[in-house]
């Protein structure tokens, strides 16, 4: 990677020069400041959806394109382990400013070049290399996106992170109906550049902006400096995140699928006839009510709620370990009422609650550290440019927890998954069996 500065035109945003770092809204009407907050929340929510829709549209392809024998292991392991890769590499291989022109770029290309490996070739290898590309470009472009959040003032890089995971949790609920996406240049063009952090042209001559701007600044964070900064992070952002997806994902991959009851009779249960008429019905009733509240919690700050404080990121780990006790107990030993009604209706609750905690937990970590070590008025130039570089890095490390906690949810759903079958069976239920 280079170390070099990109030019400007490179740029999707430019460094305000103000030593307090935040945004000049001052000189800027109520109407100019409520124009520019809704065109970065439409460009950061797109970013969020078209970096997660075009994985999902890829990834469901493949799943249909390729042989039944073929162990779903694999595909899990090609759905995850790119992505990983990338969140876990490339923080520490770049070096520099991040040129995010050119990575949004190839990004763009891993995606197209997945879709078209999987739709033009047969072969089990070649599609399980699509999958392949479609991961490491979600991966690489939800990195850079978090990252992109942290170049603007702390005044709207909790607006930007915030409408980027309401955008992703979008993508997970509608990926399925969009089998075609818009490009990811198109709202990349939209983002808001440098009437963000610069006074209007009327008010100060351009060359007092030049003057303001300065020498350009080569700050490089060697890997040593990386360690240290990724060391508090562990316990305070890394750990939560790693706990919920590991526990969320393992609901969704293992005990999800053996939450299956006899089809509702329509004399008794007539609406719930209308979403469930066989017994396959069933875990996509479930995926579909955890990604739709999994859109809703990360849409709690970009709707204005507040963040949960740093102390209570640990909570949404915690009820989610209290949802899957539940739910495999109820798996394994049948403890709801024999009611259908009932019984879906618990499911329901708890599937939701667990969907929230997920999303929740996302949207409050990067928004906090997206928070942290923001220019102060006493900064000099140079330090400027380092906490920049800090912030980027930082944001863009914690990503692994995530994925980590997702790989490790893919071991262990399946031996859940088997375990909670076999104990139906012996208590007399073995619709798992028939499916």
């Amino acid at each position: 990677m280079q170390s070099d500065f990109p030019d400007d035109e490179e740029r999707p945003f430019r460094d305000s020069e103000q030593s307090s770092g935040t945004l000049a809204f001052s000189p800027q009407s109520d109407d100019q400041e409520r124009k520019l907050r809704i065109q970065l929340g439409v460009s950061f929510f797109l970013f969020g959806l078209i970096n997660n829709i075009l994985y999902v549209v890829i990834l469901s392809a493949a799943l249909d394109l390729v042989p039944p024998a073929t162990p779903k292991g694999i595909i899990a392991f090609c759905n995850i382990a790119p992505s990983f890769a990338a969140k876990v590499g490339w923080p520490y291989i770049l070096k520099g400013r991040i040129r995010y022109t050119k990575r949004i770029v190839g990004c763009c290309f891993c995606s197209v070049m997945g879709m078209l490996v999987v739709a033009g070739f047969e072969s089990l290898g070649m599609r399980l290399l699509g999958i392949c590309l479609a991961s490491f470009s979600s991966g690489l472009g939800e990195l850079t996106f978090l990252q992109l959040s942290t170049t603007y003032p702390i005044a709207l890089a909790g607006h930007s992170v915030g409408y980027f995971a309401s955008g992703t949790g979008g993508a997970g609920v509608g990926g399925a109906a969009f089998q075609g996406a818009v490009g990811t240049s198109a709202a990349y063009a939209a983002i808001p550049t440098a009437d963000l952090t610069e006074t209007p042209a009327e008010e100060i001559e351009e060359n007092d902006v030049q003057a303001s701007r300065g020498p350009k600044i080569r700050v490089t964070l060697s890997v040593a400096d990386k360690l240290r900064l990724v060391r508090p992070l562990l316990l305070k952002y890394m750990l939560p995140l790693f706990l919920v997806y590991t526990i969320e994902y393992t609901i969704n991959q293992g005990i999800a699928p053996t939450l299956l009851y006899p089809v509702p009779d329509p004399s008794t249960h007539p609406v719930l006839r209308l979403f469930i008429k066989s017994v396959r019905d069933y875990y996509p009733l479930w995926q579909l009510v955890y990604q739709t509240f999994v859109f809703f919690s990360r849409s709690s700050i970009s709707l204005g709620l507040p963040a949960l404080p740093t102390k209570l990121l640990w909570l949404p780990a915690f009820v989610q370990s209290f949802v899957f006790i539940a739910l495999s107990t109820e798996s394994a030993r049948g403890i709801f009422p024999d009611d259908p009604g009932v019984t879906i209706f618990l499911i329901f609750c708890l599937i939701a609650v667990e969907g929230f905690c997920g999303g929740l937990a996302y949207v409050n970590v990067f928004y906090r550290i997206g928070q942290e070590d923001h220019p102060e008025e006493s900064d000099s130039e140079y330090d400027v440019e380092r906490k920049k570089q800090e912030r980027e890095f930082k944001i863009g490390s914690i990503g692994v927890g995530d994925s980590l906690g997702i790989m490790l949810a893919s071991l262990l759903a399946m031996p859940t998954e088997i375990g909670l079958c076999k104990a139906q069976v012996a208590r007399g239920k073995d619709i798992c069996r028939t499916l």
